[in-house]
């Protein structure tokens, strides 16, 4: 199968049209026309990934972050973006990202699926005309109320976490949760606006933690990495429908961090 096939199948249902103006989703390197029979996804194009695709000789790797995000003027082995792409074109592999038009066509219902969020509705709505609407995040309710303590080991145990960051009084007693993967900090209008009790993201840092809490909406921080993997094994699925002899390899999960 060419990559210009499989890339035309993903931009059926994840269009780049739906993806911030800041963002570079797409082909970023690579020739349309290769031919591809082993596909590697990963989140990121880190030097560890790209290691392993070489090594399962992929000839092509899918990731949710775009390794490139900013104009380049010189693509050398003097900075570790130059000798990604470097690696990439010596051994030949092509490189799609797609990013945060999958946030809004996948991500956002895939992490609500993961919370079993009922009654959902779109967080921050980024398009609408008069046949569909689409946004970032999602806010629904669990199934039942519980407590602020038990809705995060409940995410810890969904989303199979070494640990959250939670910050609200552990006891308050929550049922409608909004989530936004990666880093939801710019959402918290929207959050407050849908009267969620809790919001699950990642990257929260101390201030905007504090002042949630102080707006009465508790803080799960359950990672950037760790509200986004499950990228990989939901495109897993998605390649496998395409058939033939495609072959799909991933990333294994490891987190980012530890915490001592």
């Amino acid at each position: 199968m060419k990559c210009k096939e499989i890339i035309e199948s993903l931009e059926q249902k994840y269009a780049p049209d739906f993806a911030e103006s800041w963002d570079n989703v797409g082909l970023l390197v690579g020739d349309k026309e290769k031919e591809v029979h082993k596909i590697f996804l990963a989140l990121d194009v880190t030097d560890e990934s790209l290691e392993m695709a070489i090594k399962e000789q992929a000839d092509m790797i899918i990731t949710h972050h775009p390794l490139i995000f900013s104009a380049m003027k010189k693509v050398t082995t003097d900075n570790f973006i130059g000798r990604r792409i470097i690696k990439m074109i010596q051994h030949d592999i092509s490189y799609y990202a797609m990013h945060t038009n999958f946030d809004i066509l996948g991500m956002a219902d895939l992490s609500a699926d993961f919370l079993n969020l009922k009654d959902r509705e779109i967080l921050e709505v980024t398009y609408s005309d008069a046949n569909r609407t689409e946004g970032l995040g999602r806010v629904g309710n669990l199934a039942r109320k519980m407590s602020l303590k038990e809705c995060a080991d409940f995410v810890k145990t969904q989303l199979k976490l070494p640990s959250v960051t939670v910050y609200g009084d552990l006891e308050k007693e929550v049922q409608k949760v909004a989530v936004c993967t990666g880093s939801g900090k710019s959402l918290i209008k929207e959050v407050l606006k849908h009267q969620a009790d809790v919001y699950v993201t990642g990257d929260a840092d101390y201030h905007f933690a504090i002042d949630a809490v102080a707006q009465d909406v508790c803080i799960i921080d359950a990672g950037h990495y760790g509200t986004e993997y499950i990228f990989m094994d939901y495109m897993e699925k998605e390649l496998q429908v395409l058939g033939g002899e495609l072959e799909i390899k991933k990333m294994q999960v490891v987190h980012p961090f530890k915490v001592l």
